[in-house]
């Protein structure tokens, strides 16, 4: 009888089959928005300080990638690693206090690494540090997805980092893996490249079974995956395969692919974006549009109401449009920015719902104006739709 290793491995060549007609080089090469995660065992050499050289030759691929036309946004692991190693520590901290130590005497020498790295190359860096509750809170979600619009538009490269320097065990992410995945979805991100100390999912530990193979490709919901992914971190990080396959799963809802790879793999940037099939790429099984569309369906708890006149309904109605303040009639409710408000035409029908970019009282200030009375009347403007198209769902 087979082990379950086994019989997952046999479950899963049936899906590489179904898979094998979508190429590395159509989900990569095509792919406009890059999410690029570096582990702390690579940044750090396994633990003895930053690698400065290993890190100059990502930049390099990075750098080339983003002349190319695509954005790249770094998620760095390392603070915490960099600081063990300034303090001479050989094992993670326990201690929330010491680990919070750690992580803000390595966040500096991290930061200032990666920004004199990206210079040479005449690139400016933004540092960007997350919490869970950032991207829990809807408000602080759309602050941060605009602030890295913003910096992808003005051809930065934003440097993301969990802030485990003020994390507690409820708010952190547990790993820079699922804080990679939840980026891609802040960003709308095509791909998600997690750079690791192996060379992909294999069907079984490779350091244990010299018979394992490597997993080319599958779908991230695939169940038999699961057991293949077994095994644990190093003493450096928290995450494993495990957390690598999770955050595959967490980037596909927002249609994203995901490709696990090696980090020491000679040019590995360079070579995904040439096509080159290497380490295991993951799909979603909906596109990008779809996903996040049944994503914001799927939000059951309103918090106001946008009552919206005739044309207005029309052009939603359309599917190519977003809402603009003009074509809203009054304000319901006492929502925040970020918060699922529906949208009702003249005859009191639910048209559409989705995520408000202003507060209800600033919506009331602005709604029936044009977008560009918008600063005069409020003093400030974050965006000019009251709801954006990739927000906002038909109903």
């Amino acid at each position: 009888m087979k082990s379950s290793v086994a019989a997952a491995a046999a479950a899963a060549v049936c899906l590489w089959h179904f898979v094998d007609g979508i190429s590395m080089r159509e989900k990569v090469t095509g792919a406009r928005r890059w999410v690029v995660k570096i582990g702390s065992a690579l940044l750090t050499g396994d633990g003895r300080g930053l690698d400065q050289a290993a890190m100059a030759v990502w930049v390099e691929q990075l750098a080339a990638l983003r002349a190319s036309g695509a954005q790249v946004v770094l998620v760095s692991s390392g603070a915490v690693a960099a600081g063990m190693s300034r303090l001479g520590w050989s094992e993670r901290p326990k201690t929330t206090h010491d680990l919070q130590a750690a992580a803000a005497i390595g966040q500096m020498g991290l930061v200032q690494a990666w920004e004199s790295s990206f210079q040479r190359h005449g690139l400016s860096t933004a540092q960007i540090l997350l919490t869970h509750d950032d991207l829990s809170d809807r408000k602080r979600y759309l602050n941060a997805r605009s602030t890295l619009r913003a910096l992808l538009d003005l051809g930065v490269i934003p440097v993301i980092n969990e802030n485990d320097t003020v994390i507690t065990d409820e708010i952190r992410f547990g790993d820079n893996d699922t804080l990679g995945a939840l980026v891609t979805n802040l960003v709308e991100a095509d791909l998600l490249v997690i750079l690791t100390d192996r060379d992909g999912l294999f069907t079984a530990d490779p350091r244990s079974n010299p018979s394992a193979e490597l997993v080319s490709s599958a779908m991230a919901d695939d169940p038999a995956l699961d057991a293949m992914a077994g095994g644990s971190s190093g003493a450096l990080g928290r995450g494993g395969m495990a957390t690598k396959l999770r955050a595959a799963r967490l980037a596909a809802r927002s249609g994203a692919a995901t490709v696990i790879v090696g980090g020491r793999i000679e040019r590995v940037i360079d070579r995904l974006h040439a096509g080159e099939s290497l380490g295991t790429l993951l799909l979603s099984e909906k596109g990008m549009l779809a996903a996040r569309k049944q994503w914001l369906a799927g939000h059951l708890q309103t918090r106001g109401r946008l009552l919206l006149d005739a044309g207005a309904v029309r052009a939603l109605r359309s599917g190519r449009t977003s809402l603009l303040p003009v074509g809203v009639t009054a304000v319901e409710g006492g929502f925040r920015r970020g918060e699922m408000v529906v949208c009702v035409g003249p005859d009191g029908r639910e048209v559409a719902r989705g995520l408000a970019n202003y507060a209800a009282q600033d919506a009331a200030r602005i709604a029936g104006k044009s977008t560009d009375e918008i600063a005069g009347i409020l003093g400030y403007i974050d965006d000019p739709e009251m709801v954006h198209k990739d927000n906002l769902v038909l109903v």
